[in-house]
């Protein structure tokens, strides 16, 4: 089993990022272009614990297949999605939410397994942890754009 963990402050109020999170569409958003990432679950999604979310990219000329389950559901702190059916033997990945100062601390954490045994251990460390790092780098730098362009809350003065 390996973990990929990130966090990232985003200077937003916790609720505001979880909504924005909440969305589903906004994965298309926040994937890089380069695995022609999307959606095929009829929108709009209304997430909850259960929502089933279908998705369709590619790895190179590969076309696969993802389905994932959110299996818990406790906004505005977090939520957990299940990879159902797709390339790897085990995903899951926790986003969870915390409050910081005046915005928001996000914490990404993902656990995943490969198929396969031993030539599994080798296309992960040549392939698939490089690239779930680069997926991650991107996510991040959307996020911060994202978020520094959106508009405070007023202070109510």
């Amino acid at each position: 089993m390996y973990t990929l963990i990130r966090e990232q402050w985003i200077p937003c109020p916790q609720e505001q990022v979880f909504q924005f999170f909440a969305d589903a569409q906004n994965l298309e958003v926040l994937t890089p272009p380069w695995l022609k990432f999307r959606i095929v679950t009829p929108t709009p999604i209304e997430i909850d614990q259960g929502t089933e979310i279908d998705y369709l990219l590619c790895l190179g000329i590969v076309r696969l297949r993802w389905k994932t389950v959110i299996t818990h559901w406790s906004p505005p702190h977090f939520f957990v999605d299940v990879q159902r059916g797709g390339p790897y033997r085990f995903w899951e990945h926790t986003h969870t939410f915390r409050k910081e100062g005046p915005g928001t601390r996000m914490f990404d954490t993902v656990r995943y397994e490969l198929p396969l045994g031993v030539l599994g251990r080798m296309v992960n460390a040549l392939k698939v942890r490089p690239d779930l790092e680069r997926i991650f780098d991107y996510r991040a730098e959307k996020i911060e754009e994202i978020f520094s362009r959106t508009p405070q809350p007023s202070l109510g003065h």
